[in-house]
């Protein structure tokens, strides 16, 4: 076992032969649009970003649901799947079975199985003093998706959180590889900031984040104040609210933007000051987007500042 439960990180990996491992990880949960066909691929595209966050290369997966057949069409179950197998096809990963149970609340996700080179794992830990962040993907999803289920989210927004969510990280674990970089994690529930914390401490080093240089998505500041707040990131405001230092001139609306559980969120990525440069010319190759949001730094390990 190369990598357990150690610092929380995004899969397990597992050591099978000296030139290859697995790396194994899950992840499922209920709607998060309308749209049954979207919402599959946007948990499959979820459930396989933890083996891109790792260095991996997904290769198989596992449906697992949770669905009303009593209460709702079979049909609705139909596109769900098939959201989740074209989503995986994209990545080149086969769906071979899986799991289901009766469920007044619908659920969706894959169990993923991929590749890698033992001596290329990348980790939450590994991150060092001087190292530019990355973000690969804006921010808002929950925001959003929650202004949605109410009805007061504009189609702009809600059209760029969709594309956002269905984009899946290949190309960003596929920059990093090439170029080499110390720590990397993907953003998903615990939001920016949560999963920050998490690599800084496994590294043993603070951070520091530039507020404004962090991508939103659209109006997502605007429906923060108006109180479209999912409760996942009320509970990551309250964790982080004695672990990040926010300087005065950071406002309220994008305070919790930054910490703002996502769904399908981007990579953030820990590299030399030397190759930040070189990653953002291999994520353009890739057709990724890559913004500098801050830097790792010597102080209490996972401590954050928010200038």
């Amino acid at each position: 076992m190369l990598v357990g439960l150690e610092t929380g990180d995004d899969a397990a990996v597992y050591q099978v032969r000296p030139d290859l491992a697995l790396v194994v990880t899950t992840d499922f949960f209920a709607p998060v649009v309308d749209d049954p066909y979207t919402f599959g691929a946007i948990a499959a595209a979820n459930a396989l970003s933890d083996v891109y966050a790792m260095g991996g290369t997904p290769l198989l997966a596992l449906n697992l649901v949770a669905f009303p057949i009593k209460e709702l069409p079979p049909a609705i179950l139909t596109d769900i799947l098939r959201g989740g197998m074209d989503k995986a096809a994209e990545a080149s990963v086969q769906i071979l079975g899986g799991h289901s149970i009766d469920d007044h609340e619908p659920k969706y996700g894959l169990a993923v199985t991929g590749t890698i080179d033992p001596l290329r794992v990348v980790r939450n830990l590994g991150g060092r003093p001087g190292d530019r962040l990355l973000l690969t993907k804006p921010l808002g999803t929950g925001i959003i998706t929650t202004a949605l289920k109410h009805g007061v989210a504009d189609r702009m927004a809600e059209t760029a959180a969709v594309e956002a969510m269905l984009r899946l990280n290949a190309g960003a674990g596929a920059a990093m590889m090439e170029v080499g970089v110390d720590a990397a994690t993907d953003v998903t529930g615990f939001g920016l900031l949560g999963h920050l914390h998490y690599l800084a401490l496994a590294s043993g080093v603070a951070a520091r984040i530039e507020a404004e240089a962090v991508p939103l998505l659209p109006d997502v500041e605007r429906l923060a104040e108006a109180g479209e707040v999912p409760s996942g990131t009320r509970r990551n405001e309250e964790f982080l609210r004695t672990r990040v230092g926010f300087e005065a001139s950071v406002g309220p609306a994008r305070r919790v933007a930054l910490c703002d559980a996502q769904t399908s969120g981007g990579l953030l990525i820990a590299v030399e000051a030397e190759r930040r440069d070189a990653l953002l010319q291999a994520l353009a190759r890739h057709k990724t987007a890559g913004v500098d949001i801050g830097e790792l730094r010597r102080g209490e390990p996972g401590t954050i500042e928010v200038a």
